[in-house]
């Protein structure tokens, strides 16, 4: 198999006359013969001005060039495109599969040996491993790294569980226009990533219990010393990886996604990670399997001290011991087995970790955050598929409920009805939000984070049952069902809600029920009309495609045509 600039050499009919003219065009930027002789590292330069997740990217390049050139390999940086949680209409979920696509383009065309990712915001990184698992090369993951804390008048906040925080106290009054316009410029100290358990940091965390990224290197903030290290190591890695050709197959396997869905579970991390971990691991042919998941989370507690869950930031958690910290205390519950980017296996990795110390971000199994798993499965006849909730982050006295259905058709109806004076809503009422799943809207918006309505939020009311076949930020909090599948936009049983229904949501169950009788839902479903499609473009192509919640929202072209074993493996009995 040819590598460095032999490899991939366009088509002309002539590969001699190829290589030839590939190395005239590169020889213009500089280069030496010497050096185009060498493995060629690609490092897929994510920066984005719109994105400030990224924007340490130019110096973790930088630090990665260094790397590689320590061990004697050729770096060689080239964009791909760059999504922001903030910068994307109509949601960066919709765009996720479109960044797949392109890092799997771009990885299959260029003469790479090996590849360093650099992700750090929501979709980056899945979308990289997306792309990476089914173009089949070597690669190593690297994330951009958390943003710093920020100060507001004595307190220590961060992004974006304070984000939400502040501006559910301004809708209920409790805050003026001044204040929420202070604590604006103060809720993110530097760039990179969300400080709490929102979907980068667990992707990190993620990605790192996969063993695609360097052991330590989830955790250390964007901004520091410890994470330039971390990208010079990654750099020098990334040579070996090529020379060992330590393709991602051989790294992203069923134990590994196991495991990653343990520390998922344990760190209480984002909901939106079960779907991203579905969609990876669907590009090798290993379904997600729901129950297998939930059977899982009810032996996993959740130990990180973290937001939403917990009250800790990122950066403590790094000072903590980092995930490898985590890892340590779940070790009997984890694969040992499992090949990682370094070569050894993970077990190997842990016997060289550092030795714990006292601290109180990582809790101990015995005195755990949440004893239940942070995330719960239900199953009902509205959610025939699978809904999901974050119950590590909810009110304990809603997780069981039975309430009066107040139902939105979609995201437009929310916003123009939620904050009237005149809304038909009780604390005890079980919002209901439709039509914003992964076709209904199109891209799965986090709009299942609803808010409180403003005149029960003036009245105090800090929570309220509800449900979408949406998403939610990983850093929100509430009682809250998510991806109720399949959604209404595709004939889901979502669609048939009425206001006024009864229903009835049962943690302790794994239930969720629509108390309306089969034949009355039969009649409900004769008049249900179908919603618009999009007419052509990627939207066209996302809505023909698009899988459900429990697939990963990928295209279904792009998954792998067969399947073998399901992900998370179940534990023997």
């Amino acid at each position: 198999m040819e590598s460095g600039l032999r490899s991939n050499l366009t088509s002309y009919g002539d590969p001699e006359f190829a290589l030839f003219l590939r190395k005239a065009f590169i020889k213009g930027a500089g280069y030496s013969d010497d050096a185009l002789d060498r493995p060629v590292i690609g490092i897929v330069d994510t920066e984005s001005g719109f994105n400030p997740c990224h924007g340490n990217v130019p110096q973790l390049i930088e630090a990665i060039e260094r790397g590689v050139m320590l061990s004697g390999g050729l770096p060689i940086s080239f964009p791909t495109i760059s999504v922001h949680e903030s910068f994307a209409y109509p949601t960066s979920m919709f765009l996720r599969n479109l960044m797949a696509m392109d890092t799997e383009e771009m990885l299959r065309a260029l003469p790479l040996d090996a590849v360093v990712l650099i992700g750090g915001c929501d979709k980056t990184v899945p979308a990289q491993l997306m792309g990476a698992a089914s173009a089949g090369k070597p690669v190593i993951q690297l994330v951009t790294g958390s943003m710093l804390t920020g100060s507001h008048r004595g307190r220590t906040v961060g992004a974006c569980t304070d984000c939400r925080a502040f501006w559910g106290k301004f809708r209920a009054d409790e805050i003026d226009a001044d204040e929420i316009a202070e604590v604006n410029g103060r809720l993110v100290g530097s760039v990179g990533t969300c400080s709490v358990a929102g979907t980068a940091s667990t992707m990190a965390a993620v990605s790192e219990a996969l063993g695609i990224a360097l052991p330590g290197s989830a955790t250390p903030p964007a901004v520091t010393a410890d994470r330039m290290r971390v990208a010079e190591a990654t750099g020098k890695r990334a040579v070996g990886i090529a020379a060992e050709n330590l393709t991602i197959d051989k790294i992203l396997t069923p134990a590994a996604f196991t495991n990653a869905f343990r520390i998922l579970l344990a760190m209480g991390g984002s909901t939106n990670a079960l779907v991203h971990l579905a969609a990876i691991a669907g590009r090798f042919g290993f379904p997600l399997d729901l129950d297998a998941f939930d059977a899982m989370g009810l032996d996993t507690p959740v130990l990180v001290d973290l937001k939403p869950s917990g009250e800790h930031y990122m950066e403590d958690l790094h000072r903590a011991g980092g995930v490898q910290r985590l890892m340590l205390e779940l070790r009997d519950q984890l694969d040992p087995t499992p090949l990682t980017v370094t070569g050894r296996t993970l077990g190997e990795e842990l016997d060289d970790a550092p030795e714990p110390f006292p601290q109180d971000v990582i809790r101990p199994r015995d005195n755990p955050i949440h004893s239940g798993g942070s995330i719960a499965v239900l199953h009902g006849n509205l959610a025939p598929a699978g809904a999901i909730i974050k119950q590590s982050a909810a009110t304990p006295a809603l997780l069981e409920h039975r309430g009066r259905a107040v139902v939105f058709e979609d995201a437009a109806d929310m916003a123009e009805r939620i904050d009237r004076d005149d809304l038909d809503v009780e604390a005890s009422d079980v919002l209901v939000l439709r039509n914003i799943g992964p076709v209904g809207f199109p891209g799965m918006p986090e709009a299942g984070y609803i808010p409180i309505p403003r005149k029960l939020a003036r009245a105090g009311v800090k929570d309220i049952v509800r449900i979408s076949d949406g998403r939610m930020s990983g850093t929100a909090a509430g009682t809250i069902v998510l991806h109720a599948s399949p959604e209404a936009a595709v004939g889901g049983p979502l669609a048939l809600a009425r206001t006024g229904d009864m229903i009835t949501l049962s943690v302790s169950a794994r239930s969720l029920t629509l108390e309306v009788d089969d034949d009355e839902l039969e009649r409900r479903a004769a008049d249900v009309a179908p919603r618009p499609r999009p007419e052509r473009g990627y939207a066209r192509l996302y809505v023909d495609e698009v899988t459900q919640a429990e697939e990963g929202c990928d295209f279904r072209f792009l998954q792998a045509v067969d399947t073998s074993v399901s992900v998370p493996l179940r534990a023997e009995r």
